[in-house]
């Protein structure tokens, strides 16, 4: 027995009202507490009258059921286990200062929420527990682990701004032909450019400065929390001015980089957009480094502390990885995307780099075991009462049941209550999940396609709540 830490909020509780938990999921639960007040938690807890709970899984947090994170202790780190844990809780909880209810399911209905990787554990929960839980909303779940999960990009390359996607192909292409042409005068030539001498190992450098379009997933309509990353970036990227003043030096020796990447024929296009990649790069990444590049940024070292570390304050660099490189998967190489097309980030960011946390934190050498998760659903998981929820544009939807619709019209039309299913146009990774409150509220603010989705959530949750009091009738 260990503890699992969690919030509730019951302030809109009525008597018969069910009990919304959200699972954390891979990270401490305080960064999700605001959903008790203003985001999807509370919206279902008032549509109800429920209590919320945000849930926090087992080896983050607080949350350990070990006293160190040796890759032995982690052998209680399963999808399996953690279902177990949002169970038992359901089972068992009683909530401070409502000791004389008994708010336990299977005598009270019990509705669980999750996003992303917690989105896809909620509609496993569903359909291994449902005589515990009521109903699920996964948001953006994951439901298909996937290896070599190249495709993440796709989203960017599918949504993103066009110019924007195609000015990083060129650049990133032009630094993996230089970085694999074995010229080292060119190579330290390019590294000098971006300060980023220090760096020992290439694929290091690549991984870095070639990332800058994973922002797209940070992205989000609420203002509180919003990363501006990457279009910011992309709006560096495609100015036609030098936004960095950059040096007649460097000016003049980004045209020769360009021709020894191989795009000498579209050097005058492309020379703005490298001197700006630079100038963001520089201030972005290394000069934000206090010690060695290589400390900061490099992946090489064996004995680095984000490794070798097995105290439980070090979670942030194992739980996550420990749960990729035994069951999840989701390495998003470079290499292995089709070579007819460019990729959006570096060739040189494989399988086996992505793999070195796992050979050096775990000693974990082999392909995760996928079959592990993809036993539960895949692509194709439905349930009663379960619903789908994702964003249109989401780089994770490749990894779920929405990945192969084309419109959310299509999906809208295909919903129905026991099985909901809503692609939130123009939306990221499980926006449904944020809120403001009433008086923040404005004509776009939340989205209209988020507002839509968070309706139709509270309305079929309703509905959810019609059939277990019906369900109760006929028992009682």
């Amino acid at each position: 027995m260990f503890d699992l830490r969690y919030h509730f909020d019951a302030s809109h509780y009525r008597m018969g009202g069910p009990v919304i938990v959200l699972n954390g999921g891979e990270t401490s639960i305080e960064g999700r507490l605001p959903y008790l007040q203003k985001g999807i938690v509370a919206q279902l807890a008032e549509a109800t009258g429920g209590v919320g709970v945000i849930l926090e899984h087992r080896y983050y947090g607080t949350s350990f059921p070990t006293p160190n994170l040796t890759t032995e202790n982690f052998r209680f780190l399963t999808t399996e286990q953690a279902m177990a844990d949002q169970a038992y809780f359901a089972q068992h909880v009683v909530f401070p200062g409502m000791e004389g209810m008994d708010l336990t399911a299977p005598g009270t209905p019990y509705i669980a929420y999750g996003g992303s990787y917690a989105g896809a554990l909620v509609a496993f929960l569903r359909i291994q527990y449902p005589d515990v839980y009521w109903g699920a909303i996964s948001s953006s779940g994951v439901t298909v682990a996937i290896y070599d999960f190249w495709e993440y990009y796709e989203a960017q390359r599918k949504y993103a701004p066009a110019d924007c996607v195609g000015i990083q192909g060129k650049l990133i292409n032009i630094m993996d032909n230089i970085l694999r042409s074995g010229d080292n005068s060119t190579i330290d030539s390019f590294k000098a450019a971006f300060n980023a001498s220090g760096f020992t190992y290439n694929d290091d450098l690549a991984n870095q400065i070639g990332s800058l379009f994973g922002y797209w997933q940070n992205r989000n309509w609420d203002p509180a929390v919003n990363d501006p990353t990457f279009l910011h970036y992309c709006s560096n990227i495609t100015s036609n001015q030098d936004l960095y003043n950059s040096s007649s030096q460097l000016a003049s020796e980004v045209p020769r980089l360009i021709e020894a990447g191989g795009w000498g024929n579209e050097s005058s296009d492309l020379t703005m957009p490298m001197l700006n990649w630079i100038g963001f790069s520089i201030p972005f990444f290394t000069a934000s480094c206090d010690t060695t590049l290589d400390e900061c940024y490099g992946n090489h070292n064996a004995s680095d502390p984000k490794y070798t570390d097995k105290s439980i304050s070090n979670y942030n660099s194992l739980s996550w990885p420990y749960q990729y490189c035994t069951e999840w998967g989701y390495l998003q190489s470079g290499s292995t995307v089709p070579e007819n097309m460019l990729s959006l980030i570096s060739r040189l960011v494989s399988i086996p780099y992505n793999m070195l946390v796992c050979n050096y934190a775990f000693n974990i050498t082999g392909p995760p075991e996928v079959e592990r998760v993809n036993k539960y659903g895949g692509f194709n998981i439905s349930y009663p009462r379960l619903a789908i929820v994702g964003g249109e544009a989401d780089p994770w939807r490749a990894a779920s049941p929405l990945a192969t619709l084309d419109v959310p019209d299509r999906l809208n039309d295909s919903s129905t209550v026991s099985q909901p299913l809503i692609l939130i146009e123009g939306a990221v990774h499980h926006w449904d999940e944020n809120g403001v409150f009433p008086n923040e509220t404005t004509a776009g603010l939340p989205p209209a396609p988020v507002r839509n989705a968070q309706a139709m959530e509270a309305q079929f949750v309703q509905e959810w709540m019609i059939e277990w009091q019906q369900r109760c009738s006929c028992n009682n």
